[in-house]
C-alpha cells in the first residue's frame, strides 16, 4: 500500500550547503541500492533543457561547454534536485571540430544553431570499418582504431600510406589537448554542484555494450545487420575482442569511491533492432560478463535502457541483486516495477512526451501514480524516460520536481537512517561478488587493455637502462596509457 507521504525535515531549520549535499547524496545512494531513503530522490538527466531554462541556445551549450556547465548549475540550484550529470550535453562539439569528426552535425555549422548536435550515421559503403576488416580489428582493436578508424572518421587525419600533413599533426595535438582540458574541467564542475547547489554528481564512468559499439561507430546499423546474416561468427569474435577493453575503460573512469554507478548507454540490443535470437547469441553473452566484472570490482551499472527492453527482463534478472539500476524509457514503468524491483533499483519512466506536450495537471497525476505504485517501497529515482532536450516544458519539469518534493516523502519510521556504504559492500552483496565469473578464464588479448605500445616492445628498442628500470617502465606505461585512453574515449564518448 502507499506510504504516508508528508513534508520532510523541518524547513524552518536552516541547513548549510554541505549538510544539504550529504542529505541528498545519502538519499541517492540509498535508493541506488534498492532501499528506502527518507524520500524519493529526483535526478533528472537534462541536456538541452538546461539551455532553454538558462537562456542559452543549443549551439551555446554544445559548442561552448562553460555555458553548459553554468546552465547545469542554474538548474540544479533553482530546482533543488538531489543529483544531476555535471553536463548532460556531453559531446563538446568544439572538441569534435578540433578532431574533424565526420559523424557529428554541429549546431550552427551545416545545421541550424537552434537544434542539438546530431549523430550522422554513414551509409554501409562508407562505414568506418569494412566488412572484410574484422580480422584486423580482432587482432588489435586499439591499433585498428588509431590506424584505420580514426583516419576515416576525421576530416583532418591522414590515412596509412598517405603523407602526413600539418593538419594531421594538429588534429592529434588539438584533439588530445581539448580532451584533457574538457575532462579536467569536470572536477571543478562537480565541486561546484556540491558547494553551490548541494547536489550530487549522478554517474561516473562510460560504458557501452560491445555489440552497440560495432553498430554505432564501426560497421553502422545496416552493415552490422548484414554481417549478422553473412558472418555472424566474425561479429561474435569482434564483440569478444572488445570486451576487455570496454571493461577497462568502464572501471578506469568509474567512481573511485564506488558509490555512484557507471553509465551504460544502451542503444541497439532491443527489439526491434535485433531479434531475440541475436540478443541471446551475441548481445547478452558479451555484455553480462562485463557487468559481473564491474560488480566484482564494487561498481554498479546504470542500465540507461533506451527503447523497449521488456523482452529481456528475464536475462537482466540473471545479474546479482543491486548490481544494476534499471532506467525505464519506452517500457511501462509499472510493468518494469513488477518484474525487476525485487532485485534492482528503478529510475525514470515519466514519459518525455508528457513532459514536453502534456498539461501540468496530467504530469502531476502521472507522477503521483508512480510515487504510489513504484516508489512506495523505496528503490526508485524520479526522472524522465529519456534525456530531456529543449522541447521539454519548463512548467512540466517544475511540476515533476514539486510533486516529488511534496508527495515523495516517506512517513517517519518507515525507513532506516542511511549509511555511506556503497551498494556492492553491503553484506549480501559482498558474498555474491565472490562467486561471479566476470571476465575470469577468458583468453587475454594480444595487446592488453589500456596499452598502445607494450613495454616489452619499447624496451627492446632502448639502450640499456641503468638506475631504476622499474621507474622507467612505470612512467612509460602511464603515459602510453593516456594514448590508449584518448582513442577509446573518442570511440565511446565523442
Amino acid at each position: 500500500c502507499r506510504p504516508r507521504f508528508d513534508r520532510g525535515r523541518d524547513a524552518s531549520k536552516p541547513m548549510n550547503t554541505e549538510q544539504l549535499y550529504q542529505e541528498r547524496f545519502n538519499r541517492y545512494v540509498t535508493a541506488l541500492r534498492n532501499e528506502k531513503p527518507d524520500r524519493v530522490p529526483i535526478r533528472p538527466f537534462v541536456a538541452e533543457f538546461t539551455a532553454k531554462y538558462a537562456g542559452y541556445t543549443c549551439q551555446d551549450v554544445a559548442h561552448d561547454y562553460p555555458k553548459a556547465f553554468e546552465a547545469a548549475i542554474k538548474c540544479a540550484k533553482d530546482f533543488g534536485w538531489d543529483a544531476v550529470v555535471p553536463n548532460m550535453v556531453y559531446v563538446w562539439t568544439g572538441l569534435a571540430q578540433a578532431m574533424g569528426l565526420r559523424y557529428y552535425g554541429i549546431p550552427g555549422i551545416g545545421i541550424p544553431h537552434t537544434v542539438g548536435f546530431n549523430y550522422i550515421e554513414p551509409s554501409e559503403d562508407q562505414a568506418f570499418m569494412k566488412a572484410d576488416e574484422y580480422d584486423a580489428f580482432i587482432d588489435d582493436p586499439t591499433g585498428f582504431l588509431y590506424n584505420v578508424w580514426f583516419p576515416r572518421v576525421s576530416t583532418e587525419v591522414s590515412r596509412i600510406g598517405e603523407a602526413s600533413t600539418y593538419r594531421n599533426n594538429l588534429a592529434f595535438v588539438k584533439g588530445a589537448m581539448a580532451m584533457l582540458t574538457y575532462f579536467y574541467a569536470f572536477g571543478p564542475q562537480t565541486a561546484r554542484l556540491r558547494t553551490e547547489c548541494g547536489t550530487a554528481s549522478a554517474i561516473s564512468g562510460i560504458f557501452k555494450a560491445p555489440f552497440d559499439i560495432i553498430a554505432d561507430k564501426l560497421r553502422g546499423y545496416v552493415g552490422l545487420t548484414l554481417d549478422m546474416h553473412t558472418q555472424p561468427k566474425k561479429v561474435l569474435q569482434a564483440c569478444e575482442a572488445l570486451m576487455p577493453h570496454l571493461c577497462h575503460i568502464g572501471l578506469a573512469t568509474s567512481d573511485p569511491n564506488k558509490q555512484v554507478p557507471i553509465g551504460f548507454w544502451m542503444h541497439r540490443g532491443c527489439v526491434p533492432l535485433i531479434n531475440p535470437a541475436q540478443y541471446a547469441s551475441h548481445y547478452w553473452p558479451t555484455l553480462k560478463p562485463i557487468i559481473e566484472e564491474f560488480w566484482k570490482n564494487g561498481r554498479q551499472t546504470l542500465f540507461y535502457a533506451e527503447g523497449k527492453w521488456q523482452h529481456h527482463f528475464d536475462s537482466f534478472r540473471e545479474l546479482p541483486d543491486r548490481s544494476i539500476v534499471f532506467h525505464c524509457d519506452r517500457d511501462d514503468i509499472f510493468e518494469a516495477h513488477r518484474r525487476l524491483h525485487d532485485k534492482f533499483c528503478l529510475s525514470g519512466g515519466i514519459p518525455n512526451g508528457l513532459l514536453s506536450y502534456g498539461k501540468p495537471d496530467e504530469v502531476r497525476a502521472f507522477c503521483t501514480r508512480v510515487l504510489d505504485e513504484v516508489a512506495s517501497e523505496g528503490g526508485y529515482i524520479m526522472d524522465a524516460s529519456a534525456i530531456m532536450q529543449d522541447d521539454t516544458s519548463i512548467e512540466n519539469v517544475r511540476m515533476m520536481t514539486d510533486v516529488c518534493h511534496e508527495k515523495g516523502v516517506y512517513s517517519a519510521g518507515s525507513y532506516a537512517p542511511p549509511t555511506a556504504t556503497p551498494p556492492a559492500d553491503l553484506p549480501a552483496s559482498v558474498a555474491d561478488r565472490a562467486k561471479l565469473g566476470g571476465l575470469a578464464g577468458r583468453p587475454g588479448p594480444r595487446v592488453a587493455p589500456g596499452v598502445c605500445c607494450p613495454w616489452e616492445e619499447k624496451a627492446a628498442q632502448l639502450p640499456p637502462i641503468t638506475g631504476d628500470p622499474a621507474m622507467v617502465r612505470r612512467v612509460w606505461e602511464e603515459i602510453d596509457g593516456m594514448g590508449n585512453m584518448f582513442i577509446w574515449q573518442c570511440l565511446l564518448s565523442f
